[in-house]
């Protein structure tokens, strides 16, 4: 016995026929798509119908987003903000702290008297008896012999000859070359020469027992007038001590980077005018005690 819905529940098509029948239709729209582009029309009306649904869909993500962003931006220009008020501090600590400096430089600038010139080294001359260099000014620009040349390190030589478009510098290095110095660990006065061995700098005639040591700065102390105090001369290489003789043989390396500058500072020194001579005048006499003749 064969079983069936009763009519009340009857549904008409069935499944199957409804599925085979829409199965069919969206394989055909999309042979029809792809063939014709016919929907896209279609597409593109119900994108404009679905844009408002869209957007505000999207509004719930958009608003969680732009809350993040802003209170990143916040957090992070709260820190940048933090790191600019410290380095402002910092730099306003440096800037009391070199205050002192900079007016120190200033009472020394005005206590020498000495302005500085920025020269340019053009070449070496190739003599293997001597150690010079040839730099770019000359008299034209104020330049005369004795014109203390330095470095950033320290003292590299003196103008020992002027031309009027450029000038010939002795380094320190030069048998010939002499220059008063002092030790900085303990105030030691000497006089500084070049040295036998080549790059180097001797201070002769120390007692064999003089306080001085491997490791010693030495700069200048400004007895001769030339060259400033405290400019960085050498340090002391080696010393050595001899019972038998009363001097001590003192090797020193120059400070200055006496091979490796193309841009030298001269020290232009200015001497502080004498004091005029006192003149007698006679007219100052009293006239009761003038001579005169009958």
């Amino acid at each position: 016995m064969e079983y069936g819905p009763p009519p009340l529940f009857n549904q008409g098509v069935s499944a199957r026929a409804r599925l085979a029948f829409f199965s069919f239709l969206a394989i055909l729209l999309i042979m029809i798509d792809a063939r014709l582009n016919a929907l896209d029309a279609i597409r593109v009306g119900v994108g404009v119908m679905l844009y408002p649904l869209q957007r505000v869909l999207l509004w719930p993500r958009n608003a969680l987003t732009t809350a993040g962003r802003y209170v990143t931006s916040v957090g992070s220009l709260t820190s940048e903000n933090e790191r600019l008020r410290q380095d402002a501090t910092e730099r306003a600590a440096l800037l009391l702290q070199d205050e002192p400096l900079r007016n120190e430089n200033a009472r020394l600038r005005e206590r020498t008297g000495a302005h500085t010139l920025v020269v340019q080294v053009l070449y070496e001359p190739r003599d293997r008896f001597s150690h010079k260099l040839v730099i770019d000014r000359g008299s034209s620009d104020g330049l005369r012999a004795g014109n203390p040349v330095i470095d950033e390190q320290g003292v590299v030589g003196q103008v020992t000859r002027v031309f009027p478009m450029m000038s010939e510098v002795t380094v320190l290095t030069e048998k010939d070359q002499s220059i008063p110095v002092q030790v900085v660990r303990n105030g030691l006065r000497s006089v500084a020469y070049g040295g036998s061995e080549p790059g180097t700098m001797e201070l002769r005639f120390l007692a064999a027992n003089a306080d001085v040591s491997s490791g010693d700065a030495v700069v200048t102390s400004g007895l001769d007038g030339l060259y400033p105090a405290g400019l960085p001369v050498g340090t002391i290489a080696r010393v050595e001590r001899d019972v038998k003789d009363q001097f001590a043989r003192v090797v020193m390396k120059p400070t200055a980077g006496l091979d490796a500058n193309a841009v030298l500072l001269v020290l232009e020194l200015q001497a502080p005018p004498l004091p005029a001579p006192a003149r007698e005048d006679a007219r100052s006499e009293h006239p009761t005690r003038r001579s005169t003749r009958r």
